[in-house]
């Protein structure tokens, strides 16, 4: 990484800033209950964490109608939504995002959960202020596909070898890869560090608190 080449840090939100798999894998699995749909392991649902809602139903329920896996995706809507107030982020991301905020880097989200589940998560947590731009699964491609990058890159006039992608999942590192931007890698959300690794990103970091240390002031 040449000094002064980073000038945008592009998140992914679950997993990466907000320590949410436990209520998502609850609000999916209530989900498939009421709607008496065979169920989903802790495991299956945390694997499609970070893909988008009818996407992740695709995964869950290959053998089903897209019909289907709309009325999984509004039913967890309502489910999660019960519970949103209850998200937490990881350790020493707001202090991260701070010292980042100093040293000037742009910053944005891509994620795949909703638009306003995403606005309702930013104003719980306080963290919308720090973000340049963000974008959202239901309004544009989701995740591997590099369509919400492209975008962030464009509104912001950043070039792909000046932005880097940090995520947790595998979708993370393929939707930087698809888009020519390089990545970093968390190893404590969803996917481990095996999985990671494989995408070859810069780095694998233990917590979002190292993430300074490993990034060139920008110019």
């Amino acid at each position: 990484m040449k000094a002064g080449q980073i000038k945008l840090l592009v998140f992914d939100w679950d997993g990466t800033l907000a320590d949410s798999a436990a209520l998502i894998v609850d609000a999916m699995q209530s989900a498939i209950r009421q709607l008496q749909y065979q169920s989903r392991s802790k495991v299956q649902i945390c694997d499609v964490i970070g893909l988008g809602l009818v996407e992740a139903a695709q995964v869950l329920f290959p053998e089903m109608e897209r019909e289907n896996h709309e009325l999984i995706s509004n039913s967890y809507r309502l489910h999660y939504a019960q519970r949103a107030h209850e998200t937490s982020l990881f350790p020493g991301v707001t202090d991260t995002l701070h010292l980042l905020r100093q040293r000037e880097y742009k910053m944005a989200i891509a994620t795949g959960k909703s638009r306003k589940g995403l606005d309702n998560s930013l104003q719980q947590t306080g963290l919308a202020g720090f973000f340049h731009t963000t974008r959202c699964a239901d309004e544009t491609c989701s995740k591997p596909h590099p369509q919400m990058l492209y975008e962030i890159l464009d509104e912001l006039d950043i070039r792909p070898e000046q932005a880097v992608m940090i995520g947790d999942s595998e979708f993370d590192m393929e939707m930087a890869q698809h888009a020519g931007m390089q990545s970093i890698a968390v190893s404590y959300g969803v996917h481990d560090r095996e999985r990671l690794v494989h995408y070859k990103p810069l780095f694998c970091l233990n917590s979002l608190g190292e993430l300074p240390d490993c990034l060139p002031a920008p110019r």
